[in-house]
């Protein structure tokens, strides 16, 4: 099978990669982070997903544009940011997916405990039935913590946050239970 695989980074693509190999599927990863900031963390995640792909010997595309002012405006706008995200992601790249001729697509996103796993899986199926593109969905979460310790040996950059500015924000701030932030 052609799977296009979107890749937050290198670090959460080394499970999914290993499970779809033992499936003897080779997925292109394709990298498409437009709610990465700062831009410096962009770039090292970029770093990271590219040395992965090279050292795992994967074709992979990288879209190199960084529409930040967009994607915040939509986060801003959105009920629920981390869906907003999720479902930019899957639809461009069930999008780059169908357009380079893939037979299915699906995304790292699903290796974290951290990611709304059951929105993700939803998302990429309606999106994938209404782009004419299967979504290829697997439960990756039982490898996310020998992906972290893979990282830690390939000396792979590991990211602290999701990666968008709130997410960042968040992680320096404890939300007391009346809902008040405590910051650090």
């Amino acid at each position: 099978m052609k799977l296009l695989l979107h890749a937050c980074c290198g670090p959460c693509s080394l499970y999914p990669i290993r499970v779809l190999r033992a499936e003897e599927i080779l997925p292109t990863l394709y990298y498409q982070n437009p709610n990465i900031h700062p831009f410096k963390e962009w770039k090292e995640r970029k770093k990271s997903f590219c040395q992965v792909a090279e050292e795992e010997n994967l074709s992979y595309l990288i879209d190199k544009d960084y529409p930040l002012e967009e994607f915040l405006r939509g986060a801003l706008a959105a009920d629920y940011r981390c869906g907003y995200c999720y479902e930019k992601r899957l639809r461009q790249t069930a999008a780059k997916g169908k357009e380079e001729g893939y037979e299915a697509f699906s995304t790292t996103l699903l290796v974290s405990p951290y990611q709304n796993h059951a929105l993700l899986a939803e998302m990429g199926q309606a999106i994938g039935e209404e782009m004419g593109i299967p979504f290829v969905y697997r439960d990756f979460r039982p490898g996310f913590q020998w992906a972290q310790e893979e990282a830690v040996r390939r000396g792979l950059y590991r990211q602290k946050y999701c990666g968008c500015v709130f997410s960042e924000r968040d992680r320096y701030r404890k939300v007391k239970k009346n809902g008040m932030a405590e910051h650090r």
